[in-house]
Order: C-alpha cells, then sequence, then structure tokens
C-alpha cells in the first residue's frame, strides 16, 4: 500500500474501507490485451489515493492509455455524494476523418456512461470533458502524417455496498471497457451489435 497514501496520512492508517477497495482493485481480472500497474497517485486531491494507469497493447503498439484513480474522504464529500470518487483520464489516436465528426464528443462520453451501465453498476454525479486535438506538421518534420488525438476527462462517485465500499473492481473492469472500445477493439461479448468501436489507427504513430 505504499503508494495508495494521500495527504500526510501513511497508508498503514488508511481505513478499512479504503484498504478493502484498493485490494479489489489489485485483484480484478481484465482483458489480456490491456497492461495495467500501479502508479504515484495524487497527494492533495482527498486524505487517501491510489492510483493505476493502463494501455491497450497491440503488438509494439499502444492504442489507447489511460489513468484511473481511487479518491476516498472517510469525512464524505458534498461535491461527490459519497465517500469515494473515481477519476479518470483516457486517450487514443484517431483517423483525421473520424475526429472531425461532429457527434464524436457525445459518441465518447456515452462509451463511459455506457460501459457503466453495462455492467449494472450505480454511481452518481458524473461528469467530464471530451476533447479532441489535430496536429499539422511543417519544415522538417512536413512528411510525417497529420494526427488527431481523443482525450477523455471524467469522474464520478461510485455508489457504497456493504461495509461502505463500492465495488471497484467491476468499476476499474468497465473502465477497461472504455479503453478498449476506444482503442478500436472487438467489445468483450461476441455479437453485441449495440457497440459501436474507432477504427484501428494506420500504424505505430508516436506520442
Amino acid at each position: 500500500m505504499d503508494d495508495a497514501k494521500g495527504g500526510d496520512r501513511d497508508a498503514d492508517t488508511a481505513p478499512l474501507p479504503f484498504r478493502t477497495a484498493v485490494d479489489a482493485l489489485r485483484s480484478a481480472r481484465l482483458r489480456p490485451q490491456i497492461e495495467i500497474e500501479p502508479t504515484r497517485a495524487p497527494q492533495r486531491l482527498a486524505p487517501f489515493a491510489y492510483a493505476l494507469e493502463a494501455a491497450v497493447v497491440d503488438g509494439e503498439e499502444d492504442l489507447a492509455d489511460g489513468r484511473l484513480v481511487l479518491l476516498h474522504d472517510p469525512a464524505g464529500h458534498d461535491a461527490w455524494e459519497g465517500t469515494f470518487r473515481l477519476v479518470t483520464l483516457v486517450r487514443a489516436e484517431l483517423e483525421p476523418e473520424m475526429a472531425a465528426d461532429p457527434l464524436l464528443p457525445d459518441v465518447c462520453w456515452s462509451w463511459l456512461t455506457g460501459a457503466l451501465q453495462a455492467r449494472g453498476l450505480s454511481y452518481v454525479e458524473a461528469s467530464g470533458t471530451v476533447t479532441r486535438a489535430s496536429s499539422h506538421y511543417f519544415g522538417g518534420m512536413s512528411e510525417r502524417p497529420a494526427a488527431s488525438q481523443i482525450e477523455i476527462r471524467a469522474s464520478w462517485t461510485p455508489r457504497e455496498g456493504l461495509g461502505g465500499v463500492p465495488d471497484t473492481a467491476s468499476h476499474l473492469a468497465s473502465w477497461c471497457d472504455l479503453l478498449a472500445q476506444i482503442a478500436g477493439l472487438p467489445p468483450a461479448a461476441p455479437g453485441d451489435a449495440s457497440v459501436v468501436t474507432l477504427p484501428q489507427r494506420r500504424g505505430p504513430q508516436s506520442r
């Protein structure tokens, strides 16, 4: 739990609900295309925090990457409407023509909420932004093709279950579903025609 502390408190003194939630994150079973590992958590957002970073990998190419942070304030937080909060950043490269679709931000946000709903997860106070950006290269870099990227920043409050602990393993699985979807992977459940995925990129690109 060395990387699961926030503020000035040692992780060994973390309350049981937080430690239980973190243990569930560590034991979750995920898609084999997703590589995930703990990373340093932010220190000022909540008394206790735990962070993971992940990448959707195809050979030597990263199709998408992201970060998921679990925050916990035992005293509760009015803006959260609970004692836990999940915060995420997800991003992926896009084909330029896909990035030009005016409906893309709405679709990407629906992927986040749809991933949570598909697993029957209860949550409140979801908020965030969807940003798309394009890069064009000039001069000595003019031979590089234009690149476009989509980025989702979001947070939501998972409903707490028994012992005041949310089902963090299922929330992590839904987040990985979002990562896979934005990377252009087929849905985990074969034959689900309701899932729309992005086309994969043409080839490796540097970030």
